[in-house]
């Protein structure tokens, strides 16, 4: 069994330990192939992320050597496997890949179950999202995003670690460690200054920590950040924890989306 990594430089675990894909073109071929996520990818969609607009003349043959390619490596990585990972469909290429063999596919999975988790199952999705969270090695691909195709995913990647990040703060703050999620959250804002949601969590961060002036300047900042950048007002969800914050309304030590009166 093999483990493909892509939250963070291409990588493929063996039982010996991590194995390397040599070569630029190689790389965006499986990293391609790996984010179809087990769905034919046709051999121009291919073409297109590995050579961009400088698709060779012979486009069939140089695809189909790199493909062989391919399919040597992951042979040689695997001796004992019966048929080969890379298939070749009328619809295109495909490499198979089961449960638990893609991290990405894996941290997805553990978001949407925390989606679905019970706030009172606070514990354990801040355990779930922290497991997931630490399977993020750096850039997704390690920043060499090959194509279109690469790019979307990686963007998709990217907002699933976003969702994650913010579910995991919810947990944690339902769990009474304000003081504790801080470092993170203030990193975390100031990454991301337009995410507001995780501005409305930092400021509740501070407010619980017994920091009530410092969370409403997070707040005046980020309403000017908001005006100077996009000429937009905070959102009501945004202001709501500011009034909640000035009422020192019990909400923001129990249920930490604040509903509208």
């Amino acid at each position: 069994m093999l483990r493909f990594s892509v939250l963070g430089a291409l990588q493929i675990l063996t039982a010996f330990g991590p194995a390397d894909i040599s070569g630029d073109l190689q790389r965006t071929l499986v990293q391609t192939l790996l984010v179809s996520e087990g769905q034919p990818v046709s051999g121009e969609s291919l073409a297109e992320e590995m050579w961009g607009d400088a698709v060779p003349d012979n486009q069939a043959n140089a695809l189909q050597a790199h493909v062989s390619r391919l399919r040597r490596r992951l042979r040689d990585l695997e001796p004992d496997r019966p048929a080969s990972r890379v298939t070749m469909h009328p619809s295109g290429y495909r490499l198979g890949v089961g449960e638990g063999e893609l991290d990405a596919a894996e941290f997805i999975r553990a978001v949407r179950l925390a989606e679905s988790a019970a706030p009172d199952d606070a514990a354990r999705t801040a355990r779930l999202l922290g497991d997931a969270l630490g399977m993020w090695r750096g850039p997704v691909f390690g920043g060499f995003a090959g194509g279109t195709l690469c790019q979307l995913a990686g963007a998709r990647y990217e907002e699933y670690r976003m969702r994650a990040m913010e579910l995991r703060f919810d947990a944690e703050l339902r769990l009474g460690r304000h003081s504790a999620v801080l470092a993170e959250l203030t990193e975390a804002h100031t990454n991301h200054p337009l995410r507001e949601r995780f501005c409305e969590q930092l400021m509740i961060a501070l407010y619980g920590s017994g920091r009530q002036a410092d969370a409403l300047d997070v707040f005046r900042r980020m309403r000017r950040h908001l005006d100077d950048e996009l000429g937009i007002q905070p959102s009501p969800a945004l202001r709501r924890v500011e009034s909640a914050i000035l009422s020192h309304d019990p909400a923001l030590t129990g249920d930490l989306r604040l509903q509208p009166a």
